[in-house]
């Protein structure tokens, strides 16, 4: 398969200090780990040690990160976050069900993390299916049909037939999804008090780079 165009960023991204306080510190310290990976100059190894240090305190993480299954993205590596700096829930394509906005519910309400990133990535296999799913008239069986439902919106807001339709969609899938999460009542309920940021962002697989959606 040929791989899909990359697309910048638009102007009206968000900015970390366009967030609050909270939210805004949180953002700042994953943008700078993406760029220490980025750069070849990270600061955690995910040595024993670090585990050791943070095991008998309480968790105090400063963001959820809601990603991909794909194994080519490894999120605590790829923000380049220790033990205990992040929450992570990962789904197909980040595809929301109770289970996930449950776990993030429980990040932002018990172990009050001011930030929510939900994280696609280029070349996304769970999209890939859907995209030719809706060309053919196929849809999988069984809880990967599941997936697919759950991806069409996206797909055919811009369109199944679209040759870059799986990098668009991709894109459009993340928005959906940070929609989705800012409607939820008690995580609309922080946002509305400043304490909670929810943003989305696209990881390129070739480069490494996490770059913030509009």
């Amino acid at each position: 398969m040929t791989s899909q165009p990359k697309l910048a960023a638009g102007e009206d991204a968000p900015r970390a200090g366009d967030l609050g306080d909270r939210p805004g510190r949180a953002l700042a310290e994953l943008l700078a780990g993406n760029r220490r990976f980025v750069d070849g100059r990270p600061l955690h190894g995910h040595d024993v040690s670090a585990a050791a240090t943070v095991a008998s305190g309480d968790q105090q993480p400063h963001a959820v990160v809601v990603g991909c299954i794909d194994s080519r993205v490894p999120l605590e590596a790829i923000f380049d976050q220790t033990f205990g700096s992040m929450c992570v829930v990962r789904s197909g394509a980040h595809v929301l069900d109770q289970a996930v906005v449950g776990s993030v519910e429980f990040a932002v309400a018990a172990l009050k993390v001011p930030l929510v990133v939900v994280l696609g990535h280029e070349r996304c296999g769970a999209v890939t299916s859907t995209v030719q799913a809706l060309r053919s008239g196929q849809r999988p069986g069984g809880a990967l049909g599941y997936l697919v439902d759950q991806i069409t919106p996206a797909v055919e807001e811009v369109g199944a037939d679209d040759p870059r339709a799986v990098a668009l969609a991709t894109r459009r899938h993340v928005g959906r999804t940070v929609a989705t999460l800012r409607e939820q009542q008690l995580l609309a309920a922080a946002g509305n008090k400043g304490d909670l940021a929810v943003v989305g962002a696209i990881y390129d697989l070739a480069t490494g780079v996490v770059t913030l959606l509009p």
